[in-house]
């Protein structure tokens, strides 16, 4: 989708190639990415650095990274690479070794949208009011 990427942070260092068209942005301290997908689905990412080439439209994002995209899942690790065309990403950590990284189940196509009170809260709510022989309680002005 067109115009649907923003970054942000406290420093930003812009680069054109030899046609002036932007080619890479260099944003420093406090760095943020958003996008929408196709699918109108929100990914967002946080680091220290974030390098971005905008003509193969990838982003990297270095010094405790996090990305989030919704409906899909999470990644956090020293550096993770996140691809805006296709949202694909890869990680590399080298504190403790590891990328962590949580994938959300695809949703089945016709399931039911789960419920949100559980059944046995509902019914043990409803047992006392229909149980209860008191008249109901009335306000007097």
């Amino acid at each position: 989708m067109l115009g649907t990427l923003k970054i942000t942070g406290d420093l930003a260092k812009i680069h054109v190639d030899a046609n002036q068209q932007l080619s890479r942005i260099v944003v420093t301290g406090n760095a943020h990415i958003q996008q929408l997908d196709d699918a109108g689905n929100l990914m967002s990412g946080d680091a220290r650095t974030l390098d971005y080439d905008n003509i193969k439209g990838i982003a990297t994002l270095k010094g405790q990274a996090s990305v989030h995209q919704q409906g899909r899942g999470e990644a956090h690790g020293d550096t993770l690479t996140y691809d805006t065309q296709t949202s694909q990403m890869s990680g590399s950590s080298g504190n403790d070794g590891m990328v962590h990284m949580v994938f959300l189940p695809k949703p089945q196509p016709g399931a039911a949208p789960a419920p949100t009170t559980p059944p046995a809260a509902a019914s043990t709510s409803a047992a006392p009011a229909a149980a209860s022989s008191s008249p109901a309680p009335q306000e007097r002005h």
